[in-house]
């Protein structure tokens, strides 16, 4: 199997493996508070991160490493995690899944940023096009009672790019599974007193369920399948590698509809394959 292939697959694994993300934490959040699963998420995968460095005796990042690794824990560790956590108080996961098809989008408008690059007038229009089919889909649902849930779910992915966008850079430099565990390292010293500060008074009423959703979204989605993601874009690409990304919101819903049997409306999969389209488009003329 050559490079390129195998990257392919590793990104399709990875993709697959964080469509899971969310309707897990939708299901952890029913019996966790959030800011705990934030906390108890990372502390679990930086204890499984730190054991594979010391395992593999990986060298030490250098100090100019150190600022991009903490913006990355920022929007991938902690900022993501904590956004959409609060998030999925407010709404379905069937109805946050529609704004990860921007996180594509957000992740090159960083990479734009942070590269300096200059892009083709067509993709700021696919790019705005994309925004006001999120925009204009949020405002077509219970204004009220949503509002919330769509504002922490829009912050959550302009972290979440931001921090793609620097561990995709760093994974040049370091590797691909050297970032994220350095990130969720990183983070210990911050998630792990937190963890401890708003640990349950009582663990025999949590429901089963929320334990599958916090053991899902700590082994696969804080870890593994930043393994597979980031091993896949630096084999196969980060633009190429990363369109894999536009497939995660198909992915999400049928987890959604299926384990959580949560109702996925026609115009909800409307705007996803509308979103999922604008995106592709940006991304055809971002170079």
């Amino acid at each position: 199997m050559d490079k390129i292939t195998s990257g392919w697959i590793n990104g399709f694994i990875g993709v697959l493996i964080f469509s899971g993300s969310l309707p897990a934490t939708r299901a952890a959040v029913a019996g966790f508070d959030p800011i705990f699963l934030t906390g108890a998420r990372a502390t679990i995968a930086a204890a499984l991160a730190l054991a594979l460095l010391l395992a593999f005796r990986e060298k030490r990042p250098m100090r100019t490493d150190l600022g991009p690794l903490f913006v990355t824990a920022m929007g991938v560790v902690v900022g993501f995690p904590l956004l959409t956590a609060l998030a999925l108080r407010h709404i379905t996961s069937a109805h946050s899944i529609v704004f990860i098809g921007l996180l594509p989008l957000a992740t090159a408008i960083f990479g734009v940023l942070r590269g300096g690059e200059r892009m083709r007038p067509m993709f700021w229009l696919f790019s705005c096009a994309g925004s006001l089919l999120v925009a204009g889909f949020a405002l077509s649902q219970n204004f009220a009672a949503s509002l919330t849930g769509d504002l922490l779910m829009f912050a959550a992915i302009v972290v979440c790019g931001l921090g793609y966008a620097e561990g995709a850079q760093l994974s040049r430099k370091l590797g691909g599974w050297q970032v994220i565990c350095w990130a969720l390292v990183l983070s210990l010293p911050v998630t792990l007193p937190l963890t401890l500060y708003v640990f349950p008074s009582d663990l025999s009423i949590i429901k089963q369920p929320a334990w599958i959703g916090l053991f899902y979204v700590s082994l696969f989605s804080m870890l593994i399948g930043f393994i597979f993601w980031y091993r896949g874009l630096a084999q196969g690409g980060i633009a190429a590698v990363g369109q894999l990304q536009l497939l995660q919101p198909f992915f999400g819903l049928v987890l959604a509809a299926t384990l959580l049997h949560e109702s996925v409306s026609w115009p909800m999969i409307a705007v996803t394959v509308a979103v999922i389209l604008c995106v592709a488009g940006a991304k055809r003329f971002a170079k």
